[in-house]
């Protein structure tokens, strides 16, 4: 008869986090029986959460910079690689003015929270943190996402950003600890389960199958990634829990091997070899190179023996997460880099290497077509001018025209489109965070909306499917990639006026037209069907 043993599923070791006080008398110890017990006011929860949702729309923590600045200290990354991480540090430094957050896309609230037995509060917790989300929701210049069901086929946005994800935890112990996440779309959308079984558990088969899979992530979450690989899970759920937190890097301190009771554990020597597979994929920082991963981190977990689940999942250039904590001592956030400043080189974009091209956007359409027709795809642009943006929404509204014999909106056939969505627009600015959404979305309408005269050049992040290639070619029409990440820089350095259009009842998801100068792209589908993606 086998002795019980208790195996917590993750055995994490000792934090090296640096943290900050919330200022508040909100905790107290008291007496009870031979228990000292930890008393925490509701109050402390709202404004540890209202502080943690604040921080990480706008901050980032240090190794994430470190990371970006290893990349233009790096002589093997490519041009393109360095350009999206200089990018990506200028971003930071305008985020870190705390009124422009770092993406347009300030995401969904997610709160893993793990309560020590001895820790008391008063009325839900999880109404508590979500009255701190709602606050920094509503009181600065972020975006509302989330839509709520009214059946199973309309929608309508909260106004607020909630509900969110609250998950909360009984462990051992006398305080409170929570994992704070803001994930967008974007990389939420890149999340995979894959149910497999015994046969993929060999060397040779999975970095196979893996170098398939993280191929097919693509670039529309905004690479370079902190790309998460979970191997085994008690359930499929369990799985891409375990995604969610290595992504996190809240596993970072599992140990590195199993044991018979069934630990997870972090495969170091896999981590290294998967993070060179990326490397040498080409895909790069957005548009070729090296830097596809930050880092990788691949965990190990326990399996049903007639299963074996793989999860998948990228924390992306919007890379949002900080830890909370409540003690007898106080309440307390992780501490963001609040001068990223520090990591940017001495470089202007007159050093960064390869030729810019500039496009004046008050020409004719057939004139920009004419121009973009004489460069190859990879080559950098810089867009003054006028913009269409129109994304989801806006697109179904569209095609609804057509269907309806009504045609295409004159704007639509002037102007280059540009799919994004922007956050709330602070005082003083012209724009808030104005980012480009994933361009795979629309795709579908492409050769629709070319065939009606219009949509003949389109501006996003990521690559697009085969149908957009080919519509491009058949009607003379391009796609440009913007970088993915650098919304606040967009709207300080380039975007000089925005105004609604159409279907303003729509919120972000109305049709605007924008001012922009000096707005950087790339050409990645030209008017002869080559795709720069395609050789990837």
């Amino acid at each position: 008869m086998p002795e019980f043993h208790y195996q917590p599923p993750f055995e994490l070791g000792p934090s090296e986090t640096t943290w900050r006080k919330i200022p508040g008398d909100w905790v107290k110890t008291e007496r009870l029986g031979a228990e000292t017990i930890l008393r925490v006011d509701p109050e402390a929860l709202v404004r540890l959460a209202a502080a943690a949702v604040r921080d990480v729309s706008h901050l980032f923590r240090p190794g994430h910079l470190a990371q970006l600045r290893k990349i233009l200290d790096d002589p093997e990354a490519s041009d393109n690689d360095r350009f999206v991480a200089l990018e990506m540090l200028k971003n930071a430094n305008v985020s870190a003015g705390m009124v422009l957050p770092s993406c347009q896309d300030t995401g969904t609230a997610i709160v893993f929270g793990h309560k020590g037995q001895y820790v008391l509060t008063a009325g839900d917790d999880a109404e508590a943190l979500s009255r701190g989300i709602f606050e920094t929701y509503t009181r600065t210049s972020l975006r509302y996402s989330q839509m709520a069901p009214l059946t199973m086929y309309e929608e309508k946005n909260t106004g607020t950003n909630l509900p969110a994800q609250i998950e909360i935890y009984a462990w051992p112990g006398d305080e409170y600890e929570l994992l704070f996440v803001t994930k967008g779309g974007g990389s939420a959308n890149k999340t995979f389960l894959f149910q497999e079984t015994r046969a993929l558990l060999s060397p040779e088969s999975l970095l196979k199958f893996l170098d398939a899979k993280i191929r097919t992530l693509g670039t529309s979450a905004c690479p370079p990634y902190h790309l998460a690989i979970v191997i085994g899970g008690m359930s499929a759920e369990f799985t891409l829990k375990t995604v969610k937190l290595a992504s996190t890097r809240y596993l970072d301190t599992l140990p590195t091997t199993g044991n018979a009771e069934g630990r997870a554990f972090r495969d170091l020597a896999l981590e290294e070899e998967v993070h060179k597979l990326t490397q040498r994929m080409g895909i790069g920082a957005q548009f070729g190179g090296k830097y596809f991963c930050h880092d990788v981190r691949v965990v190990r977990l326990p399996r049903h023996g007639a299963s074996c689940p793989v999860g998948l999942g990228v924390s992306c250039s919007a890379d949002r997460q900080v830890l909370g904590k409540i003690t007898h001592e106080g309440v307390f956030l992780e501490q963001l880099e609040t001068n990223p400043a520090k990591y940017l080189p001495e470089v202007t974009d007159a050093e960064l290497p390869g030729d810019v091209v500039e496009v004046d956007l008050g020409r004719p359409m057939s004139e920009i077509r004419a121009e973009l027709s004489r460069y190859p795809v990879k080559t950098r642009l810089s867009l003054t001018g006028t913009l269409v943006v129109a994304r989801d929404i806006a697109h179904a509204k569209l095609k609804e025209r057509i269907d309806a014999g009504q045609g295409l909106p004159q704007y639509l056939k002037d102007h280059m489109v540009y799919y994004a969505g922007p956050a709330k627009t602070p005082a003083g600015y012209a724009s808030g965070s104005f980012g480009p959404t994933t361009a795979g979305r629309m795709d579908s309408y492409v050769d629709l909306f070319m065939a009606n005269g219009g949509s003949f050049v389109t501006l996003a992040k990521g690559n697009r499917s085969k149908a957009v290639t080919d519509a491009c070619k058949k009607y003379g029409g391009f796609y440009l990639g913007s970088i993915g990440g650098p919304a606040a820089i967009l709207a300080q350095n380039c975007i000089k006026k925005v105004e609604v259009l159409e279907y303003p009842e729509l919120g972000m998801e109305a049709v605007w037209k924008i001012e922009v100068e000096g707005f950087p792209a790339f050409i990645v589908v030209d008017d002869k069907g080559n795709d720069f993606f395609s050789g990837i």
